[in-house]
């Protein structure tokens, strides 16, 4: 990892084939029934075949506006509608017709409501547990604006997994994500492990934006020490030209390197590939 200036030209290693038909016609059609979004669709994830074809799915939940404005990300920045109350049954009534067996819930960021949405979360989670008590539950959950209160009701919903992506290192920070603070990541972690012992943390990075090596592995360090225990690693892929472009596109052998490198921290599940993303086989 360099972190070159110039525009990258993309590799053949990060060419997929667009999902069609079958399995993706079906969810597709589905969620539309339903009226909902996911991340596989609205981040243009290259993985949305493999997902939804294996029975889970990312659902966005608590509309189209974030409320912040992170420089990767291809969600609008603005002011949000309130939640809509019907959204958890929503979710849930999908998943029993699509028979999902994990189900990986994320929202956009919302610093307009007091509990950063902790509650419509917490409400999903019940509804899931009641229309597909088989399936497990992930959530992948905002800072909630370093609530601890917000996280608490979260955390007793309870979910399967708690994930909070740590996102970049803290030096690009005032770049990548803006809003958002490393240190306050790091203590919803803390936080999480302290309230549930036994829960399952994760987060997720990405590399590609100007990060060293040496960087990457001391945010592995620092998620290990505060509670973290499931990890991805994968290559930050701009949504747009008017996005903020990659600094490189690291090859393969030096996510194998880093995946190494988390387990002999003593990570005891690490994704690390150009194509991972954070709800990566979640199921």
């Amino acid at each position: 990892m360099t972190g070159g200036a110039d525009r990258p030209e993309r590799p053949a290693w990060l060419t997929v084939r667009a999902p069609s038909g079958g399995k993706v016609g079906e969810v597709t059609g589905a969620l539309e029934r339903h009226g909902l979004r996911t991340v596989c669709r609205e981040a243009r994830c290259p993985n949305v075949g493999e997902c939804w074809g294996g029975g889970t799915a990312t659902v966005i939940l608590m509309g189209r506006v974030c409320t912040r404005g992170c420089a990767f990300c291809s969600v609008a920045t603005g002011t949000p509608d309130p939640p809509d109350p019907t959204e958890p049954d929503r979710v849930a009534a999908a998943a029993a017709e699509l028979g999902w067996r994990h189900v990986v819930l994320t929202s956009v960021t919302r610093d307009d409501l007091i509990d950063g949405g902790a509650g419509h979360f917490a409400s999903t989670v019940r509804a899931l547990r009641l229309g597909v008590p088989a399936a497990t539950v992930e959530l992948l959950v905002p800072d909630f604006g370093g609530s601890a209160e917000a996280l608490e009701r979260v955390v007793c919903a309870p979910p399967d997994i708690l994930a909070h992506n740590i996102e970049t290192v803290p030096r690009l920070y005032p770049t990548v994500r803006r809003g958002a603070d490393y240190g306050r990541s790091l203590a919803l972690f803390r936080r999480a492990a302290d309230m549930a012992p036994a829960l399952a943390l994760k987060s997720g990075i990405m590399v590609g934006l100007g990060e060293t090596t040496r960087e990457v592995v001391a945010v592995f360090r620092d998620l290990y020490e505060a509670g973290c225990r499931l990890l991805t690693v994968g290559q930050y892929l701009p949504p747009s030209r008017d996005h903020l472009p990659a600094a490189e596109y690291v090859p393969p052998g030096s996510f194998e390197s880093l995946g190494d490198a988390a387990r002999t921290i003593g990570f005891g599940n690490v994704l690390s590939g150009p194509l991972i993303r954070s709800s990566s086989r979640s199921g």
